[in-house]
């Protein structure tokens, strides 16, 4: 069986302490779609996040 991760889309906003709120709030409504979503400080600017969805 493959088990493979594919990225949908990736896009970079300003980084908000409440973002987390949002992708956990999809994550736990939207896994049984086969989605998952990521959030992640950018390297360069801890001002900027990144915003992934997945599909598994």
């Amino acid at each position: 069986m493959d088990n493979k991760i594919q990225t949908l889309s990736t896009v970079k906003l300003q980084y908000s302490s409440d973002l987390y709120k949002i992708v956990d709030s999809l994550n736990r409504t939207l896994k049984e779609d086969d989605l998952m979503f990521g959030l992640t400080l950018d390297e360069n600017d801890e001002n900027q996040a990144i915003f992934t969805i997945y599909k598994t």
